[in-house]
């Protein structure tokens, strides 16, 4: 799956400057740098700690790691050749000003690639999904590049890992776009405030947090359950 998402970044030259949002640990990373030279590769994410856990990869030690925000990247304009970024949006309170920073931070003819999830198909999963973390339509992904300003925007989709697809036709999707001016363009008028790190803890956040805390515990089993009846499907049918 990783690299069926990769392919639409189109990562076609060593020498492309790659910035990795999101980046964790280095799993799409690693996938990077598989066609681009790790000195070139920029990994970016919000935690210390997954980024020191990346360091420690000898094959991640070339990457730049910053500490940042995908909403505010601490980047300049006409920074980088290719984005990518993979499952990060769910975690996004504003996705449309993130894929936005995206286009700033691209040289005219860069390149952008977003992979994150579909909302499942099922009512009470969707529920689930929907309070514990973003599961953005199709149609969700395609405004918000359009709206940054991308061109020539591609969806590629990804099957389940379990074998079966769900939501509007797929499980998940990447989608690439090309940028097609330097900086960003104007903000949305219906554009969302973000949720800030160092926000309050109110009592309206924290139910939020527990709620959505609660959704995702539940949420994990329905997908373990769904990767163990896919398993058993085939023996049941020999």
């Amino acid at each position: 799956m990783r690299a069926h998402a990769l392919s639409a970044a189109q990562l076609d030259e060593p020498r492309l400057d790659t910035l990795d949002v999101g980046a964790g640990t280095g799993f799409a990373t690693e996938g990077v740098i598989a066609h681009v030279d790790a000195a070139r590769v920029t990994m970016l994410d919000q935690s210390p700690d997954q980024l020191r856990r990346a360091q420690a990869k000898p094959a991640l030690a070339a990457c730049r790691k910053v500490l940042g925000d995908a909403e505010d990247l601490p980047f300049p304009d006409d920074a980088f050749d290719r984005y990518v970024s993979c499952g990060s949006i769910e975690y996004w309170p504003d996705p449309e000003r993130a894929i936005r920073e995206a286009h700033r931070v691209l040289r005219p003819g860069g390149v952008a690639m977003v992979a994150g999830p579909l909302p499942p198909s099922g009512r009470t999963a969707r529920w689930l999904a929907d309070a514990w973390m973003l599961f953005p339509s199709r149609s969700d992904y395609v405004g918000w590049f359009e709206a940054a300003g991308f061109d020539d925007v591609r969806v590629v989709a990804m099957d389940a890992p379990w074998g079966s697809s769900a939501g509007d036709g797929g499980y998940a999707v990447a989608v690439a776009g090309r940028a097609t001016r330097n900086g960003a363009p104007a903000p949305s008028p219906n554009e969302t405030v973000g949720e800030r790190a160092d926000e309050p803890w109110t009592a309206r956040r924290l139910l939020r947090f527990a709620a959505g805390s609660l959704a995702g515990a539940l949420f994990v089993p329905v997908g373990i359950y769904m990767n163990l009846r896919a398993r058993r499907a085939p023996e049941r049918s020999a």
